[in-house]
């Protein structure tokens, strides 16, 4: 689903992939054919991350940093991206096998006749934040204020785009009442906010910290915590990731496994460290020029990871409940989804028992 909890990103986005007919490379240099189904013929698993410099994506970098994918005897290719909404195009193409993203396309994606499913959940509120401009702080104080107003989102049919749709339907604010900007993330988000060319947004850290230091932008809706995502969202929302094909699981378990070992080390690792040795582990490019800014962030956003990788099973609901009050997809079969065929619990408690 769609868009920084309290975790953070790297700040400094990498370029969006080729994902067909080529070779595509990741931030650490390894490379691999990108189109096809299926694992490749090396045994490597290809995960898409909806942008590697989000904190909210954090432990798809920091496990791959930790060694523990060699650990477990498993070969990842991670594939930076810059939105969930192409990753998962991607994992349905069968040009990867994973997503590190937003749980909720699972639901949006079994309300179109898809099976995805979560296999390991990173965290249980979004890491989202709802970012006001300099110049319309004055004006926009609430979800009501949105009406006429340029509002940010990673892209279209992202989970930012989700949640933005469901602040605004709950003020009485249709989607043909504001004007949906694709405003990315990081750097491309700060300029469109310093420009003119949102009024609000939806963001994550570092970006929130950046955007606050320098007076740039405001915090409207928090949903970093347990406490600002119930105020926001009635309930916890489940969401970064690592979500599957239902038949890829099916029929690789034991890779399957291996990855969520993996994962699921890494949130135990992060609850036992500072933000400070996390920031030391991380590749020195996500730390931008500011990387005193990047451990504040990693501060403020690292308390939004489990350590067990388990869904929240009324967090899961809410997400449904958010989602059926307004998509389209997920509006009318809102009584027909199986919301226990969005996400399995089987790898994570071997992974920690």
């Amino acid at each position: 689903m769609h868009q920084k909890l309290a975790g953070l990103a790297a700040i400094g986005m990498a370029g969006a992939l080729a994902l067909s007919g080529c070779a595509t490379k990741n931030d650490h240099g390894s490379s691999a054919a990108a189109g096809g189904g299926g694992a490749a013929s090396s045994g490597t698993v290809k995960i898409m991350v909806g942008g590697m410099s989000k904190v909210i994506y954090m432990p798809a970098a920091l496990t791959q940093q930790l060694g523990y994918f060699k650990d477990e005897g498993v070969k990842v290719q991670l594939i930076d991206t810059p939105a969930g909404v192409t990753a998962e195009t991607s994992l349905i193409a069968g040009k990867a096998q994973g997503v590190v993203g937003f749980y909720d396309h699972t639901i949006d994606m079994q309300a179109k006749g898809k099976c995805l499913e979560s296999v390991v959940q990173f965290a249980n509120v979004p890491g989202e934040v709802e970012m006001v401009s300099k110049k319309s702080a004055g004006t926009i104080k609430s979800a009501k204020d949105m009406k006429g107003k340029k509002l940010g989102v990673t892209s279209q049919g992202s989970s930012t785009d989700f949640l933005t749709q469901y602040f605004t339907g709950k003020a009485g604010i249709t989607t043909k009442q504001y004007t949906t900007v694709k405003a990315g993330a990081d750097a491309t988000f700060i300029a469109s906010m310093k420009s003119g060319g949102i009024d609000a947004g939806m963001t994550t850290d570092p970006t929130v910290a950046r955007l606050t230091k320098t007076g740039e932008g405001k915090v409207l809706f928090d949903m970093r915590t347990e406490a600002g995502t119930r105020k926001a969202l009635g309930g916890l929302y489940p969401a970064s990731s690592l979500y599957m094909s239902c038949e890829y699981v099916k029929k690789n378990p034991q890779q399957v496994q291996k990855v969520a070992n993996a994962f699921v080390k890494t949130l135990k690792w992060i609850n036992s460290h500072s933000a400070q040795q996390i920031s030391d582990k991380m590749p020195s490019d996500y730390k931008g020029s500011d990387p005193a800014l990047y451990v504040e962030a990693l501060k403020g956003s690292k308390g939004i990871f489990n350590t067990d990788g388990l869904m929240d099973e009324a967090g899961a609901k809410n997400a449904l409940n958010v989602l059926g009050s307004f998509s389209p997809a997920v509006k009318p079969k809102k009584d027909q989804i199986d919301i226990s065929k969005t996400y399995t619990t089987e790898f994570a408690k071997k992974a920690t028992s």
